[in-house]
This record gives structure tokens, sequence and C-alpha cells, in this order.
């Protein structure tokens, strides 16, 4: 991870720089703001910045070994800590280090609620256990591997209990010469007071919409615009952006599936319906069930559309394009019909029918209705 990687926080990022390159490195720094704001990607990108022994135009090359070691998560000098849900008196990050590289690879941005999901299960309430401290102090207290600094991670060190926050106390506020601690928090109110008192703080803002697009585009090789149209709706929330981008492109994909249908059906091409219905099938289960509710909308949609009243439509332009012609296809004779087989097949495949056979019997039921 590079400075280059993070969104945003430009002045942060160039006061971390400076204090680094000036070897000021605080003992204890802690990167905190509101959970849609991504702080771990800056603190991982801080560590490697500090081991870089190749350092170029103010970020880490990438290149050097110390650099790759970071990008696959096996720098020896590099620790991380991080909420965990109860395994027994022995609890410890460690336990649960191959979910959290998994994490870290998935998520660049950190979700919270994906970390739930990777720990199978979402209503637990991880917290960072006073076996954690003894972990940690245990790691902190030996010789650096390769760097001159060993660096401790800690993500939402808010979660440690009282117990582990009081053991880890003294570490923090006189740490080994070749210790530092990043702690990364998104709620520093909650951290112990004395703890958040022994720390350099840096506090970390929203990016804009233009920079969650600019970075939408870049890494999800998305068009411009319809990362503007995510970053837009998503409050400066980056997470809640990716998550607006994946439903676009997922409506995407859908569109062009309901088009290809439309079609074969008016042209009655029953082997092409058949590969269809198979294509649609490899969605699985979840999916095809979305599918066929957007089918269903989009049915509805194209019957609305029929009134000329653009403002009784939900449309894309890319959809709204397509209805433009297809919409009287869509009438009283059969658009009750239609919605109906589309909501019937999605609720058979909910109970497990099979799906080749349901949505193959779709596509012939909809070659029959769209000549009514």
């Amino acid at each position: 991870m590079k400075f280059s990687d993070i969104i945003g926080n430009e002045k942060a990022i160039e006061q971390i720089r400076r204090l680094v390159d000036a070897d000021q490195i605080p003992h204890a720094l802690l990167l905190y703001g509101d959970s849609s704001v991504p702080k771990l990607a800056l603190a991982r990108a801080t560590a490697q910045y500090i081991h870089c022994t190749d350092r170029q135009n103010g970020d880490s090359c990438g290149k050097c070994p110390s650099c790759l070691q970071h990008q696959s998560l096996n720098h020896g000098d590099t620790f991380f800590s991080f909420p965990v849900t109860n395994k027994g008196e022995n609890t410890t990050s460690d336990l649960f280090m191959a979910e959290w590289k998994q994490f870290l690879n998935e998520s660049p941005i950190e979700n919270y609620e994906h970390w739930l999901a990777l720990l199978k299960n979402e209503n637990a309430q991880p917290q960072i256990y006073a076996s954690e401290s003894n972990a940690i102090i245990r790691k902190m207290s030996l010789s650096s591997f390769t760097a001159k600094y060993k660096v401790l991670v800690m993500w939402l060190p808010e979660k440690m209990n009282e117990a582990c926050a009081n053991k880890l106390l003294k570490l923090i506020e006189e740490p080994d010469h070749d210790s530092l601690f990043i702690l990364v928090s998104n709620n520093e109110k909650a951290l112990l007071p004395t703890i958040f008192s022994r720390t350099q703080r840096i506090q970390l803002r929203r990016p804009s919409v233009e920079q969650i697009a600019r970075y939408l585009q870049a890494n999800m090789g998305t068009d411009y615009n319809d990362a503007l149209v995510a970053a837009a709706s998503a409050d400066a929330n980056v997470t809640q952006a990716i998550q607006n981008l994946e439903a676009q492109s997922e409506a995407k994909a859908f569109h062009e599936k309901f088009v290809s249908l439309m079609r074969l059906a008016y042209m009655r091409n029953i082997k092409a319906l058949k590969e269809w219905s198979e294509q649609i099938a490899d969605y699985k289960r979840e999916k095809s069930r979305r599918f066929l509710i957007y089918c269903a909308r989009m049915v509805r949609e194209n019957f609305i559309y029929n009134l000329k009243n653009p403002e009784l439509n939900y449309l894309t332009t890319e959809e709204q394009q397509f209805s433009s012609k297809f919409a009287p296809f869509i009438n009283e004779q059969n658009v009750e019909q239609m919605i109906a087989e589309f909501s019937k097949a999605e609720s058979d495949i909910q109970r497990n029918a099979n799906a080749k056979i349901t949505l193959f019997d779709l596509a012939i039921k909809v070659t029959i209705l769209i000549k009514k």
C-alpha cells in the first residue's frame, strides 16, 4: 500500500511524510475519523513508507524487498492487532491471521461489516482481549528483524477491553526505541483517555465526491460518469460508493440479459432461449432471483413508459433508450401475466426448483406473451 493509493487527505499524508523523512516519527500515532474514511489503508502505507529502502518522490518505491513484503502482508517487522471473536482464554489476533489477510486483500477500504462476515458471526461483538496485550508486549520486545523500526498497526483500538488497554498503557507511553504504534480509530472518544493522551493525533477527513469517483475509475475500471453517480449518492462514504458501483454493474448486466430475452422471445429462437436460460441458471439462486425481480420491474416500467409521463419512470439512460422502442410490446393484454410469470419463477427458484427448467419454461411463456 502506497500513499498514492490513498483517497484524499493530502495534508495528513504530507504531515506523516515529513515526520518519517525527518526521523521524528511519534512512538504512538493515532489516525482517526468516522467509519467511512479509509484510515487503515493510510496506516499500512505509512508502515510501508517507514520500511521502504528506496523512497521515491515522497512515496515508497513499491519494488524493494520491504515493499514487496508489505504488499504480501509478510513483513517481519510489521504486526497487526484487531478485534476478534472470543476463542477462549488465549484469544489473540494471530488466531485470525488468515481471515485478516483475506480482509485486507478483498477490502482495501476497510469495511467493518465485511470483517464481521469473515469472522462468520455477524451478530458478534469483537474485542481486543487482555491476552492480545501479552502477545503485543512479546512481539514488541523482540529486536527488529530487518528494519530500523518495528511497527504495530492496531485497527479499532477503542475495542480493546479495559484489561488490555491498561496492560498496554506503559508500553505505548514508553516503548522501546525501535517500536512504533499506529492506532486506527473510528471513534477516538471511546479510547481509554490515558491511551488517547499518549498519542500524536491526526484526524482524517472524508474525501470529496470527485476524489472518490477518480478512485473508482482507477481501481474498478469504470466510466468516470458512472463512478461520479455512485460517489455522489454515497455521501462521501467510500464503502457505500463501491457498493453503489457494484449495484450499477449488476444492473447493467441484468439489463443486457433482459434485452436478450425479449429479442430472442420476439424472434422465437428456441435454441438460443435454451442457452439463455442456462446462462441465467449459472448465476446461482440469489443472483437469479435478483435478476427475475429486475425483469419484473422492467416490464412494469415499460408499461408505464407508454403513458408518456417521464416523471413516472425510473430508468437509466441505457434502459430508456431500449424502452423507447420496446415499450409498445408491453400492454394491457400481457403486462399482468408477464409480471406474474417472472414473480412465479423467482418464487420457484427461492424454493430450490431446478433453475434451468424453471428459466426455460419462463422463456417459452415470454415468447407467447410478447406477441399478445
